[in-house]
């Protein structure tokens, strides 16, 4: 029997050669003869039983039918929908560690789902309106309008083009001098709660989630995102300094729910940029498991070729490459925020 090779990409952007079954070949009695046991009629599982068979050879081979597994069981698993609006600010004020790419992707992959959901882009670098493939050049009304002149959200916010019921309100290099504008303003703190009070009034405005992807600061514009969310989520970069800066974040959500927001909570820390082959990376996740045991999610994100070229094109990864080691983890991440918000709902912890 005659075979071919084709290749499949993984996330790595190498591609692995799967040798497939050709057509069969008619012996001299006119029967359709078969070499081996492989069937034309063979089944993907059976496909991916073979490759798997050989993983201890081929380990790219093994990376993609285990996310190919993960991500048909996802297919098939329940997203629930919140009850109400779930107010998420995204923060870590160390640079580098996944807060933007977390941000848009989990929001992407909940949208996918069914859900409708909002990204408001509080970085002055805009790098997530960027990734939901929005306009967001200078002079594009942005969250800059939103915070210094009270314009509504309704009236800057962009739908992403790749998915109908993700929606963004964009950054623009205008809000890099916003965190000292502010200080002079009236209820500086409050803009952005009172901003999202007058959306979820509105019509259109029954968001089922409300991501805020903060700048790696604690100032003013990050103070505006805890006064109006009910919960952060903390990427944590499996590296050294992971830890580091961690306690001062804590601190200030501690502050926020003392004084402004007494509902703010810490709900969800995500292990970013995870590499299971270094003993450094798992140390580190450990460490961060046994700090916050009840806010640390199984599923960690792996460093992943395709998730950092997913921006340049405009999108997620979600979109961009849905079959890769990135996009099905950050599917993974999304299940695990909807299925515990839901069980918090429903045991009225909120």
């Amino acid at each position: 029997m005659h075979q071919h090779e084709t290749h499949v990409t993984g996330s790595t952007g190498a591609e692995a050669p799967v040798t497939t079954a050709s057509q069969p070949v008619l012996g001299t009695s006119g029967q359709a003869s078969i070499g081996g046991d492989v069937s034309r009629e063979t089944s993907h599982d059976d496909a991916f039983a073979r490759i798997a068979a050989d993983a201890q050879e081929n380990p790219l081979a093994a990376e993609l039918i285990e996310a190919e597994r993960k991500r048909r069981e996802l297919e098939n698993a329940p997203f629930p929908k919140p009850a109400g609006t779930r107010v998420i600010t995204v923060s870590n004020q160390k640079g580098g560690v996944g807060k933007t790419t977390t941000s848009v992707n989990v929001a992407a992959a909940l949208a996918s789902r069914g859900a409708k959901v909002l990204v408001i882009d509080c970085d002055p670098q805009g790098n997530a309106s960027t990734a939901l493939g929005v306009e967001h050049r200078s002079g594009t009304p942005s969250i800059y309008e939103v915070l210094l002149d009270e314009t509504p959200l309704v009236e800057v916010m962009q739908q992403c083009p790749d998915l109908p019921t993700l929606w963004c309100v964009p950054a623009t290099i205008d809000l890099a001098g916003a965190d000292i504008e502010l200080v002079s303003a009236v209820r500086r703190e409050y803009r952005l709660h009172d901003a999202v009070a007058q959306l979820r009034a509105s019509a259109g405005g029954d968001f089922d989630y409300i991501f805020i992807d903060c700048p790696p600061s604690l100032g003013l514009l990050t103070l505006n995102a805890m006064v109006v969310a009910t919960e952060v989520l903390i990427p944590i970069q499996c590296e050294y300094y992971a830890l580091e800066g961690l306690s001062q974040l804590i601190k200030t959500v501690e502050m926020v729910r003392k004084h402004l927001n007494p509902r703010i909570h810490v709900s969800t820390i995500v292990l970013t940029m995870y590499d299971q082959r270094t003993n450094l990376a798992r140390e580190v996740a450990a460490e961060v498991r046994s700090h916050f045991p009840e806010q640390t999610l199984e599923q960690t994100i792996p460093r992943s070729v395709r998730v950092s070229e997913a921006p340049s094109f405009g999108q997620t990864v979600i979109t961009y490459d849905p079959h890769s080691s990135g996009a099905v983890a950050y599917l993974a991440v999304a299940r695990e925020v909807a299925v515990r918000g839901a069980a918090a709902q429903t045991e009225g912890v909120r």
